[in-house]
């Protein structure tokens, strides 16, 4: 991820209705480098190869022996190909590198599709965190898996 890519980050964490950071948190992130695990991922458009479109993030920080991962979206018509997990592995197998030993992350309670997601990854739920999310509030299931 890039400076470059934030409008379109920022567009795409509105859509999913992630907790919102805004363009300042995410940038802040990239500029401070150290420990930030920010990647994105493109698809070409079918019409114009040369065209690249923003078809889902991933942003995480190593801290320690452990990766928390904060936010992954992927756009609604990009679903369901593997995106996700491609986000999510590579920053695990990043993590790894770097020394993690575990990652940690929250999810919303009726994210279903995601913990899903989380689930086929290795994550286990450990512990709830109650009205963590607002608009709408909702709790959040934490998730922690061995890297």
């Amino acid at each position: 991820m890039t400076e470059h890519d934030l409008l379109a980050v920022v567009e795409l964490e509105e859509t999913c209705g992630l907790s919102r950071w805004g363009w300042e948190a995410y940038y802040h992130e990239i500029a401070q480098g150290r420990g930030a695990l920010m990647l994105v991922a493109r698809t070409a458009s079918i019409v114009e190869l040369s065209e690249e479109t923003l078809a889902g993030f991933i942003a995480a920080r190593f801290t320690g022996d452990e990766v928390h991962i904060n936010n992954v979206a992927v756009a609604h018509r990009f679903r369901r190909r593997g995106i996700g997990a491609a986000l999510l592995g590579r920053v695990l197998k990043e993590g790894r590198a770097l020394g993690a030993r575990s990652a940690l992350l929250e999810v919303r309670a009726g994210n279903a599709a995601a913990q899903a997601l989380y689930s086929r990854l290795g994550f286990v739920m450990v512990g709830l965190r109650k009205a963590y999310y607002t608009d709408p509030p909702e709790d959040a299931l934490v998730m922690t898996a061995s890297i």
